[in-house]
Order: structure tokens, then C-alpha cells, then sequence
């Protein structure tokens, strides 16, 4: 069973406040699409944040179909798996899934039931997919920790997977053991999982959320172009794209091939062309410390050609003036947004006094979405996030009032439309 494994598209990011990265993303999908091509495999997972925001613009979502019909037409044989992520609304993901089966496409938003396993018998086959050479199961993004629903899942195909096929899983989620370079955000921040938590009997758990390509059990390996190891492997195959400086390391898309049920998984990583890449100045490691400095380096580097993005590190005793950013803006302008700037600077040289106070864990209305009990929400909100300000609370159920409120102007219209078409 072969396998392209992809995660964390995040299309429609506009990164730095103002830079749209449409353009990388469509470079993005050329590589993926001749991929696809070229190596033909059994399916292509997308393991979550295929969208950047919950709520997409309309040209957003046109791309994103444009894409993924492209890719089928290219390699029409071809199964295409997207889960949603936390960064994805559920709800949408999983809207046009019966269409989207029409093009050889399985879209899974909606995560089973936190009271999944006192339901009849029967509700797991719709995470499963099987394919000619394997199953996949298919697991969108699911606050907490669910091991028994995950294991009634791999015991439905354990039960059918008769000849021994190959068995892949996908996942958004963080577990243990992992590394989060570059995420800018230190690991108690990050709510984890233990591996042992998504079950067993999987042969491959393709994971997303963490952009750097990795395999659990294996950091050593993060960088090789090709390792093997006997299965069970759970692998983040990074993000499709670079989201911030701090992600100093190559993206790649997985090729997975997997000889049989409990055999050797096989991962070959390609690397991802970036149409722009991420630069911090000075390149040496050093900080300026004037403006002037830092205003002649960014002019002499431009000055080589390419594209990017570009961030300074600075002293922190370095006085700067008020109009500093647009004289950048302006240092850049000629170049006509083949280089662009990340105005948040480095600085270097900060006591542990005076350093900032670690990211707190933001309230995410994915896992809002996913709680039908107001008991369970209160639970899990004061357990999960201590010092939770209540703004952040009510910016939730503000996002998710939005989504409701579209979801049924977007009903209602259908139904007129639907009245519209039978009337005499």
C-alpha cells in the first residue's frame, strides 16, 4: 500500500498581517500534483488544518476545490482523504462529502461522539475507509483523549482485514515524544497525548498539527530522504508550507509504502520547493544594533535576488525610530512583494526578568464544538485551562454563533432555490 501524507495546508493564511499566500500554495500544489503523478499512489491524506481559519472566504474555497479536483483528474485512481483540523470547521469539511465521493475524495470533519460507544453497533464504518490495498481510518481533529472510541474503530477492521492488509490511521493531534521546533511555544503549552492513547492495530498513523516532518521514536531520523522501520510508526509529515521564521527546517510531503499488515513501513520524504523561504538578519547569528545597520544589510540582501520573507534580530539596548517598519516597507517596495517583512523583531540580550510570560493555552472552538454538555464544558474548561480569561470564552461562542448563523442563511437559500425550481 503507497501513501502521499500531507498535513497543515492552512490555506487562506495571511501571514504578517497583510501578505495573501495564495501564490505559494498553488506552487505548493503543482509539486503535489506532479507527485501524484509520477508515483501514482493509493491515496493521498490530508491529516487536518487544510483551512487557516474556520470560516474561509468564498475565493479560499474555490482554490481548495480547484486543487483537489485537479489532483483527481491527474491521478483519478487515486483516494483522497482530508480530515479536519482544529484550525477547520467541522461542520464544513464534511458538508460536500457526498459530492466530493463523486471525484474519488472522502471528506471526514465531524469526530464520533464523545458518547460513541453506548450507540448501537455499526457507527464506526464511517471513520473507515477501504481501499484495494489497505484501509484507512480517518480521524478528524477530537479534544481530549478518546482511546476507546479510537480502539472500537481498529477492532472494526481487525475484524475485517481478513488477508492482512495494510492498516493506516490519521490524526490531529499532539502526543508525547514529539519535537515542536519552531512553534514558538514551549511544551506545557501544548496539550498532549501518549501514543499509547490512539490504540493499536495501525500500521502507519499519519499525523498533523505539528509542522515539523517527523517520526515518533525516531527524532534522529527527522532529516533523512528515506528510512524503513518494522510497523507500528507514527509519523507528522509537516506542514505544507514554512507559517514563521522560527520553522528552520525543511517541508516535505511522506511517501509511505507499506508491504503488509504488521510488516516494514518504508518513508521517503520529499522535499517541498517553498516559493518563499524564511530569512533572519543578520544571517551570521549576530544582533545589529543601529537601524542604519540593519536598513544597509536588508538592501544588500534583497540585492541577490530570489524571494522572502525577511525578520531582524536585534540588540536589545538598540534604540530604533518610530518610523523604523515603513522604512523597511519602503526599502522593499521595489521589489514588488517578491520579498516581504515580518515586523516582529528578535531581540537578543533580554535578562530572565524582564522576558516575556509563556504563551498561555488558547481556548479553541473546535473543542468547543465538540462539547454538547454544559456540565462537561464547565469540567473541562476549568481543568483544562487554568487562569482562562473570560474574553477568550466569549470570542468562542461568538466565532461559533457566526458559523451558525451562515450555516442557515446558507439552508434557508437552498430551500428556497429548491422552491424556486418547482414552481410552475
Amino acid at each position: 500500500m503507497k501513501i502521499l501524507h500531507t498535513a497543515d495546508l492552512h490555506l487562506g493564511q495571511v501571514i504578517y498581517q497583510n501578505y495573501d499566500r495564495s501564490d505559494e500554495h498553488r506552487h505548493f500544489f503543482h509539486q503535489l500534483e506532479q507527485w501524484c503523478e509520477e508515483e501514482k499512489p493509493d491515496a493521498l491524506l490530508v491529516s487536518g488544518d487544510v483551512f487557516d481559519i474556520q470560516q474561509p472566504s468564498a475565493t479560499v474555497k474555490k482554490a481548495f476545490t480547484d486543487y483537489f479536483v485537479h489532483l483527481h483528474q491527474v491521478c483519478p485512481q487515486m483516494h483522497i482523504v482530508i480530515t479536519a483540523g482544529n484550525h477547520d470547521s467541522a461542520s464544513r469539511i464534511q458538508a460536500d462529502s457526498s459530492v466530493w465521493k463523486l471525484a474519488n475524495a472522502h471528506l471526514i470533519g465531524t469526530p464520533p461522539a464523545v458518547d460513541s460507544l453506548e450507540q448501537a453497533d455499526g457507527w464506526q464504518h464511517q471513520y473507515i475507509i477501504k481501499l484495494d490495498h489497505g484501509y484507512v481510518v480517518a480521524l478528524p481533529y477530537m479534544a481530549g483523549e478518546r482511546k476507546g472510541i479510537i480502539q472500537s474503530i481498529l477492532d472494526k477492521v481487525t475484524e475485517d482485514n481478513t488477508l492482512g492488509l495494510p492498516v493506516v490511521m490519521m490524526a490531529h493531534q499532539a502526543v508525547t515524544g514529539l519535537d515542536i521546533t519552531g512553534h514558538g511555544f514551549d511544551i506545557g503549552t501544548l496539550r498532549t497525548i501518549d501514543s499509547d492513547a490512539m490504540g493499536s492495530g495501525f500500521d502507519y498513523l499519519a499525523l498533523g498539527h505539528i509542522h515539523k516532518p517527523q517520526t515518533i521514536g525516531h527524532l534522529e531520523d527527522a532529516m533523512s530522504d528515506e528510512v524503513c522501520y518494522h510497523a507500528p510508526v507514527i509519523r507528522y509529515s509537516g506542514s505544507a508550507l514554512h507559517v514563521s521564521c522560527d520553522e528552520a527546517y525543511p517541508h516535505t510531503v511522506s511517501l509511505v509504502d507499506i508491504d503488509q499488515h504488521q510488516g516494514r513501513v518504508q518513508i521517503r520524504q520529499l522535499r517541498i520547493d517553498e516559493l518563499r523561504h524564511f530569512h533572519v538578519l543578520p544571517s551570521d547569528g549576530t544582533s545589529f544594533t543601529s537601524a542604519d545597520e540593519a536598513l544597509d544589510a536588508i538592501k544588500a540582501f534583497v540585492a541577490e535576488g530570489q524571494r522572502g520573507y525577511i525578520r531582524f534580530r536585534f540588540d536589545v539596548n538598540t534604540g530604533l525610530p518610530s518610523n523604523f517598519g515603513q522604512m523597511v516597507y519602503d526599502a522593499l517596495l521595489p521589489y514588488d512583494e517578491e520579498w516581504r517583512y515580518n515586523p516582529k523583531m528578535l531581540w537578543t540580550g533580554v535578562s530572565a526578568d524582564n522576558a516575556s510570560e509563556k504563551e498561555k493555552l488558547v481556548f479553541e472552538v473546535a473543542e468547543l464544538q465538540q462539547m454538547t454538555d454544559p456540565m462537561v464544558f464547565i469540567e473541562r474548561t476549568l481543568n483544562q485551562y487554568p487562569n482562562l480569561d473570560l474574553d477568550d470564552v466569549r470570542q468562542a461562542f461568538e466565532e461559533v454563533k457566526a458559523e451558525m448563523l451562515l450555516l442557515s442563511e446558507e439552508k434557508q437559500e437552498k430551500k428556497r432555490q429548491k422552491t424556486k425550481s418547482v414552481q410552475p
